[in-house]
């Protein structure tokens, strides 16, 4: 398994913008996938970005155009750049490795993963 770090979580004014930073135990170079999820009290779990190996990407529909994931792979540090947050944002978020996932499955939800950090909480108010 993979131990995983989360940082940058805050409460910010609808508009505003936001870095989450996820440290890694392991190179990420050597995880096939990685991405970032959202909980809020009493839904489901939400997938928000997933980042494969080899570069492909995905979003939820509800962040596209807003948030942008990334890595540092010298540092081992997944990012999430979040901008123009909206309080539908609010949520505990967090970050999850799929190391030996398929890149095919990289953006299949949350059933493909099986390291997750512990969450950093992000509020965005109206």
């Amino acid at each position: 398994q993979v131990q995983l770090v989360e940082s940058g979580g805050d409460s910010v004014q609808a508009g505003g913008s936001l870095r989450l930073s996820c440290e890694s135990s392991r190179n990420l170079d050597s995880i096939n996938c990685m991405g970032w999820f959202r909980r809020v009290p009493g839904k489901e779990r939400e997938g928000v970005a997933t980042l494969a190996n080899i570069g492909s990407v995905t979003y939820a529909d509800s962040v596209q155009g807003r948030f942008k994931i990334s890595k540092d792979n010298a540092k081992n540090i997944l990012y999430l750049q979040m901008d123009s947050l909206k309080p539908d944002d609010t949520a505990v978020y967090y970050c999850a490795a799929a190391p030996e996932t398929r890149w095919l499955d990289c953006g299949g939800g949350d059933r493909h993963y099986n390291s997750w950090g512990q969450g950093t909480q992000v509020t965005v108010s109206s």
